[in-house]
C-alpha cells in the first residue's frame, strides 16, 4: 500500500509536471472547466505541443508507461493524429539489468547450473528493452544460440502500474467529452493482453515457430529456429542470426547489397503473410529486421522479436481485398457497402453519406502516380473518416494498419521507387480468384468430403427410423399442411374472383360512360 500510494504519488507530479491536466481539461466543453484550465496552466511553461509533452511524461513514467505509449500510437483510429505520431517516436531506452540477474534467472528456470546448459556464455547483453534482454552463447553440442531473458519482478510491476492505468482510463472516460469515443478502458484492456502475450516467452517462441513454417519454402526470409528443450516462460532459447540491421543502408551498400530488391522483397513477405497465411509479424520495425551477409545466405532478411503478430480471419482478409480493389477502382459505394456488410458501421447507416465522406478521404491519392499512394495511409484515413459513423474498427485491422505503415516507410526509405501497390495487386487478385474460382469449390469440396461420406451410406436408415418413430406427428404434419393448402387456394380464389370481377365492373362503367355520351 505504501508503495503504491508513492507511485501513484509520483504519477500525479509527472502529470502536474508535464501538463497532462491540462491537456484533458482540454476535452469538456464547460465554461467553469474551461476557466479552471487556465488557472491550472498558470505559471507552468505548457508551450510545448500535447503529443510531445505527453510523450515525454510517459517516458519519465517508466518503461511499462513507454510500451503503453508505443501500443496507443498504434490505435490511430481513436488517437488525434498529432498525439499518435508523436508517440510513434517512443524509444525504449532502458538501461540492462546486471548479467548475473539473467544467470540466476536461467539457472531457476532449467535448474542447473550455467556450465550444464552453456559451454561459453557473454556476460554483456547485446540487446535490452523494457520487457527483456539477449545474451549470446554457446550449447554443449556447439551450436550457437541467442537467449533472451525476462526482467526479474516484472510481473507485479506490471500489475501495479496496470492498476493504475485502469484508474485513470475510468476518469477519463467519465469526464472527458471525447471519452466514450476513445474507448480508453478498451486501450488499456488491449495493452494488458499484448503485455501479458510478450512476458510468456514461450507464446513468443510458437509464434516464431508457426512464421517459420508458414515461410519456409519462399525463400525470402531467416526466422531463428527455437531450441525447445531450453524455452521456458522467461527464458527463450533460439538459433543465434548473423546479420546487419536494416538500417545500416550504406553498410548494406558497401557489402554488395541490392537494397532495392531488398525492399521488394520485405513487401512481398508481409503480402504473402496476410493474403495468404492470415498471420503476420505485427512489430517490423527496422530494429526487428536484419539482412543476411553470410555467403549461403547474402541478401536474406533476417526476421527478430515475435512476441506480437497478428491475425486476419477469412471474413477479415476479404474485406481488406474488396477495400483495396474498389479503392484503385474509385468505387466509393462499395467501400461503403463494406463497411455496413462487415457489421462495423451502425446498419441504420446511410451509404451515401458514407460514400460522400470516404470520396473526400480517398480522391486526392489520384491526384499521385501508384508508386506514391500509400495503402497504409489510405487504410488509416478511412479509419479516421469511419469513426463519426460509429464505426467500430477491429483490433485486428489497426494492427496491421500500424506494421503495413512501418513497412511502407521502411521499403520507400530504401527505395523510393517502390510500387507498393504493383507488388500488392497480384496477391489481392489471386486471393479474390481463389474465393470466387473453381478452386475455391474444390476446396470446399474436398473439405466436406468427410462429413459426406459419412453422412450419405446412413441417410436411408436415418430416415427410416424418422419415419418409425413419428408417425403420428408426421400424420398431424400432414394434415396441417393440407389445411394450410386449402386455405391458400381459398385466398387465391377470392383473390382472382375480386380481379376478375373489379375488371368486369370497370368494363361495365366504360361502356355505360359511352353509351351516355353517343
Amino acid at each position: 500500500m505504501i508503495r503504491r500510494f508513492f507511485r501513484g504519488a509520483f504519477i500525479v507530479w509527472v502529470v502536474l509536471r508535464y501538463g497532462l491536466d491540462e491537456l484533458v481539461l482540454s476535452g469538456f466543453d464547460n465554461p467553469l472547466l474551461a476557466l479552471l484550465r487556465r488557472i491550472v496552466s498558470v505559471g507552468r511553461d505548457l508551450r510545448a505541443p500535447r503529443g510531445q509533452r505527453l510523450r515525454e511524461a510517459l517516458e519519465r513514467l517508466g518503461p511499462i508507461f513507454v510500451k503503453f505509449g508505443q501500443v496507443l500510437s498504434t490505435r490511430r483510429d481513436l488517437m488525434p493524429p498529432d498525439i499518435a505520431e508523436e508517440l510513434a517516436h517512443l524509444q525504449e531506452r532502458v538501461p540492462p539489468f546486471p548479467s548475473a540477474v539473467a544467470v540466476a534467472t536461467i539457472e531457476k528456470a532449467f535448474g542447473k547450473p550455467l556450465q550444464q546448459i552453456f559451454t561459453q556464455f557473454e556476460q554483456t547483453p547485446v540487446a535490452s528493452a523494457s520487457i527483456a534482454q539477449v545474451h549470446f552463447a554457446t550449447l554443449h553440442d556447439g551450436r550457437e544460440v541467442a537467449v533472451k531473458v525476462l526482467r526479474p519482478g516484472m510481473q507485479p510491476v506490471i500489475e501495479k502500474d496496470l492498476g493504475l492505468m485502469r484508474l485513470m482510463a475510468g476518469w477519463v472516460e467519465r469526464l472527458s467529452v471525447d471519452g466514450k469515443r476513445l474507448k480508453p478502458r478498451q486501450v488499456v484492456a488491449e495493452f494488458d493482453k499484448y503485455l501479458h502475450d510478450e512476458l510468456d516467452l514461450v507464446r513468443e517462441a510458437s509464434n516464431a515457430a508457426q512464421l517459420r513454417r508458414n515461410m519456409q519454402d519462399l525463400d525470402l526470409v531467416l526466422i531463428p529456429e527455437m531450441h525447445w528443450d531450453w524455452c521456458r516462460n522467461d527464458v527463450l532459447v533460439m538459433e543465434r542470426m548473423r546479420g546487419v540491421p536494416i538500417s545500416q543502408v550504406e553498410r548494406l551498400r558497401a557489402a554488395g547489397v541490392d537494397i532495392p530488391r531488398v525492399a521488394r522483397e520485405g513487401v512481398t513477405i508481409f503480402f504473402t503473410q496476410v493474403f495468404r497465411d492470415g498471420f503476420f509479424h505485427a512489430d517490423m520495425h527496422p530494429g526487428n529486421i536484419q539482412v543476411s551477409l553470410e555467403p549461403a545466405t547474402f541478401g536474406r532478411l533476417i526476421s527478430l522479436d515475435f512476441g506480437i503478430v497478428g491475425t486476419l480471419t477469412p471474413t477479415d482478409k476479404e474485406y481488406l481485398a474488396q477495400n483495396f480493389t474498389a479503392f484503385f477502382r474509385r468505387d466509393y459505394k462499395r467501400v461503403a457497402e463494406l463497411h455496413v456488410e462487415s457489421g462495423w458501421a451502425p446498419p441504420h447507416t446511410r451509404i451515401d453519406e458514407l460514400e460522400a465522406a470516404i470520396r473526400a478521404v480517398c480522391e486526392p491519392y489520384f491526384d499521385r502516380p501508384l508508386k506514391d499512394i500509400s495503402l497504409g495511409m489510405v487504410l488509416m484515413r478511412l479509419f479516421q473518416t469511419s469513426r463519426r459513423f460509429q464505426v467500430e474498427i477491429q483490433p485486428q485491422l489497426v494492427l496491421l494498419q500500424k506494421t503495413l505503415l512501418n513497412i511502407e516507410g521502411l521499403g520507400r526509405e530504401l527505395d523510393p521507387d517502390l510500387d507498393l501497390w504493383s507488388t500488392a495487386k497480384p496477391f489481392l487478385e489471386k486471393w479474390m480468384l481463389e474465393q470466387v474460382g473453381p478452386q475455391r469449390l474444390w476446396q470446399q469440396l474436398k473439405a466436406e468430403a468427410p462429413l459426406y461420406a459419412k453422412l450419405l451410406p446412413a441417410l436411408p436408415r436415418l430416415l427410416h427410423d424418422y419415419l418409425q418413430q413419428r408417425p403420428t406427428d408426421l400424420r398431424r404434419e400432414v394434415q396441417e399442411l393440407v389445411q394450410e393448402q386449402r386455405r391458400t387456394n381459398r385466398l387465391l380464389q377470392g383473390i382472382i374472383y375480386g380481379g376478375v370481377g373489379f375488371v368486369l365492373g370497370l368494363l361495365a362503367m366504360q361502356l355505360y360512360v359511352r353509351v351516355s355520351l353517343w
